[in-house]
């Protein structure tokens, strides 16, 4: 099992950038015997963290590397800052390019994993379920399945909302200048391509084919009520999707629970 560090110099965020990388590639005989996902070709995870984190977060805080090398799959983790992995105005703040065009092309370039689609997902945790969510909806021709863990599904909340009303929020993960910087006019967010319900509709209306949906969220956590307004709205349109709720709050118990689960599914057809 390998572990890398990986800085380059990235086009979208016009800088140098770090990613971390777990390869299966020398995985222990013992470990491959009688183990059917190393008869077949390694499978890539892009593996979003959460608000306020970074690329070590899964490295830290999960069963990430244990999870690459018994399931044959590569988990590659950049860091999205505090983007909500969306492109920005300005230079240098064009955090969905880089995730979803920039850095598998680096991978694809610098690797050479299996880039079919089949052979493609990506999740995350909180803001990274949000992006992974997101980014696995819109680019549906890159991701097959993509999963959802606390996912910070927040745009129905924030649309519309003034100043005043962000302030008086227990919730708020942030100011509203920052969602203003984030998500651009809150008042036209819910109709653009920002809101995963958008890019839903817009596919089934041209005929697209969505991904797998995986989703779980603690019954305590602060965001269940809109990861289920979300999963009632895929199920309304008979998405492919898989949901789970149990016992927790937004924390890396629960992250830790549903992160083994969410790759067994995405790797099985």
């Amino acid at each position: 099992m390998a572990l890398s560090q990986v800085n380059f110099l990235s086009e979208a965020l016009s800088r140098i950038v770090t990613f971390h990388i777990y390869l299966p590639n020398d995985t222990a005989a013992e470990f491959r015997e009688n183990n059917p996902h190393y008869e077949r070709p390694v499978k890539t995870l892009y593996l979003l963290h959460g608000f306020s984190g970074n690329t070590m977060d899964w490295v830290m805080g999960s069963d990430a590397m244990e999870i690459s090398r018994k399931y044959n799959v590569a988990i590659v983790m950049p860091s999205g800052e505090n983007s909500f992995y969306l492109d920005r105005k300005g230079t240098g703040n064009a955090y969905e390019t880089f995730v979803a065009k920039e850095l598998p092309a680096y991978i694809r370039k610098t690797y050479h994993l299996p880039d079919e689609r089949e052979n493609v997902m990506i999740g995350g945790l909180s803001m990274g379920g949000f992006g992974a969510l997101r980014l696995g909806i819109k680019y549906n021709k890159m991701f097959s399945a993509a999963f959802g863990l606390s996912a910070a599904l927040i745009i129905n909340d924030i649309a519309s909302c003034s100043k005043e009303e962000i302030a008086s929020r227990v919730n708020a993960m942030a100011d509203y200048d920052y969602y203003r910087i984030v998500f651009g006019d809150l008042d036209k967010v819910r109709d653009s391509d920002i809101n995963p319900e958008y890019i839903v509709k817009e596919h089934l209306k041209n005929g697209e084919k969505l991904p797998r949906i995986f989703m779980a969220c603690g019954t305590e956590d602060f965001l269940i009520e809109q990861n289920r307004e979300f999963k009632d709205f895929l199920k309304d349109r008979k998405a492919d999707i898989t949901y789970y709720e149990s016992p927790g709050v937004h924390e890396w118990s629960f992250w830790n629970e549903y992160l083994e689960p969410a790759v067994l599914w995405a790797i099985n057809k």
